[in-house]
Formats: C-alpha cells, sequence, structure tokens
C-alpha cells in the first residue's frame, strides 16, 4: 500500500477517535473500565456492556490507530525519504506516546480536566502531523498533478503566518472547550449573554466566555482571509480551501447555539466537536497545500552589466 493512502487512512481513524471521545466524554462514559489501564475492570476484554463497552471501543480504536501510525512510521523510515519527513514522522510517534502516556494518565486519575485538555491539544497536533505526511506524500507521487498559483515569498510568508494564527486559534477554542466540557460549565451561559448581562460574572461563565471570544474571533479572522483570498488572487485551490472552512465555521457556530438550547444534548454536543474538529483539519491541510504545493518565486536578480545592457 502506498504510503500516501496509508497516512490518509490514518488521519480518518484519528478523526473518528477523536470524534468517538468526545462521545465518551458527552456519555459520561470515560470511567467505563475503571480506574485501571491497559486493564479494563480487570480484565483484557471485559462484559461489554454499558459505558464499558463505550469505553472500551474507545481503546481498541487507539489501539488500531496506534498500530496503524507505526507501520507508517516503519514504511517511511524504510522508504529512506528526505530529512524533514522523516522528522516529522519521528515527531508523529513520539505524539502517538505521549498522547498513550496521557491517557493512562486520564483513567488513573479519574478524568482530570487539565489533562483531558491536554490530551485533545495533542490529539490535534497528532493529526496536523499525519495531515503534513500525506501531503508530502502526494507531492512526491509522479501521478498526482495539481494545478496551484505560484506565490513570491513575502505573500507566501504572509500567507503562511496567518493559517498559522487561525491554527493556534482553533487549537484554543477546542481546548478551552474540552475544559469547560469536563469542568461542566458547559451552561454556565445562556446562548447569547450570561445570566441577567452579556458579560460573565462568574468563573464558569468567564471561561464559558473566553471559548466564544476565540471561536468569534477565529470566524472573523477567517471571513478575512476569504476577502484576502480573492482580492488578492491567491489562487482558487487555496480560495476554495478557505470557503469550506468558513462553510465549516458558520455551521459550527449554529451547532455551538443548538447544544447549549437542548442543554448539552448529546448528539448536538458530539457533532460540535466533529464539527470542530474537521474544522481544523481543513485549515490545517490549507497551511499543508500552502507550504508544500504552492512553491515561492523570488524575482530575479539583475547584475550591473545586465542592467546597464537595458539602456543600450
Amino acid at each position: 500500500m502506498k504510503l500516501a493512502r496509508i497516512a490518509f487512512f490514518t488521519i480518518l481513524l484519528t478523526y473518528a477517535l477523536i470524534v468517538f471521545g468526545g462521545y465518551v466524554a458527552s456519555s459520561e462514559s470515560g470511567m467505563g473500565c475503571g480506574p485501571e489501564w491497559p486493564l479494563c475492570n480487570g480484565s483484557v476484554i471485559p462484559i461489554l456492556q454499558g459505558d464499558t463497552l463505550i469505553e472500551f471501543a474507545h481503546r481498541v480504536i487507539g489501539a488500531i490507530l496506534g498500530v496503524m501510525a507505526i507501520v507508517l512510521f516503519v514504511k517511511i523510515l524504510r522508504a529512506q525519504l528526505d530529512r524533514r519527513i522523516r522528522s516529522v514522522a519521528w515527531g508523529m510517534i513520539f505524539l502517538l506516546t505521549v498522547q498513550i502516556l496521557l491517557g493512562a494518565v486520564v483513567v488513573v486519575l479519574d478524568l482530570p480536566s487539565l489533562i483531558v485538555s491536554a490530551h485533545l491539544i495533542i490529539a490535534m497536533i497528532f493529526l496536523a502531523s499525519l495531515i503534513w505526511l500525506w501531503r508530502s506524500f502526494n507531492k512526491m507521487d509522479s501521478k498526482y498533478k495539481i494545478q496551484s498559483t505560484t506565490l513570491n515569498a513575502r505573500k507566501r510568508k504572509t500567507i503562511l503566518t496567518h493559517l498559522n494564527v487561525i491554527i493556534v486559534l482553533l487549537i484554543l477554542t477546542l481546548a478551552f472547550g474540552a475544559f469547560i466540557k469536563h469542568e461542566s460549565y458547559g451552561l454556565a451561559c445562556g446562548w447569547l449573554g450570561c445570566g441577567d448581562s452579556l458579560l460573565p460574572s462568574t468563573i464558569p461563565g468567564i471561561f464559558q466566555t473566553l471559548h466564544r471570544v476565540l471561536a468569534v474571533v477565529s470566524t472573523i479572522y477567517l471571513f478575512l482571509l476569504v476577502f484576502w483570498a480573492f482580492s488578492k488572487n491567491w489562487g482558487a485551490a487555496l480560495q476554495n480551501r478557505l470557503l469550506m472552512a468558513v462553510f465549516a465555521v458558520i455551521i459550527q457556530l449554529i451547532i455551538g447555539v443548538l447544544t447549549i438550547v437542548s442543554y448539552l444534548d448529546i448528539p448536538w454536543a458530539v457533532l460540535h466537536l466533529a464539527i470542530g474538529t474537521a474544522l481544523f483539519g481543513i485549515v490545517y491541510e490549507a497551511r499543508a497545500f500552502v507550504g508544500i504545493h504552492m512553491p515561492a518565486t523570488r524575482r530575479p536578480r539583475i547584475t550591473v552589466e545586465e542592467d546597464n545592457k537595458s539602456y543600450l
């Protein structure tokens, strides 16, 4: 199987694991295996029912993902690819190791909110590394041809900077969302205001408001990027990706409101995480696309002799 295909399947599995993790949290099944790891209620394969079934299924998906990531890593090393790809592959394995250890800590310490939030952040960075590898493998494939706009070095650097800022904003938004979820702050505010005012007056309300502010800032930033992409001609490929991100963020805002209105109904809460993770993936894929598939051109250097000849 080609490296790009293995990377793509690993991306899908990572996405499924993150979303299913949201279901585990929303259904309060995180301790379905008890405070034990890697065993589940003292067994390798426990009685599969209720919360135990949900938590054990989450662990099984994680184990399959771990195997897929190791297979991808070994194939990369055997292929003797360039140093950057091998470095990212080593980083992916490091993140996987940290994620496994954090998963164990989460269970043993009974779901501490800060560790759970860190668990999600590491998962997002792990997903980003897979997307970067997938894009790199596609570029190496001679059969994979893509139409892209050539950018000058300054414009390319500017675009990458903007996308990096959006990525950081999205990671912070997701991290605050995870913390709020596990601290049961989800209903600290209504869908528009906090209590009798727009501004929060309690610690839970402050955290909820920070989460919303980050989401709104990310939304406005994405709209500005779309405007700049069309007004400054960043190319159809990047424009389409940014439009997809804007569509996802609008859906995410609507689902966020419905999650609050439904009093954190499980389907809406899980869908909120699913769209948020997809949004992060779309934006990071756009960033990887610019960094890998949109080469920068530099203005040709003109020597003094050539410059004098132009006047003859």
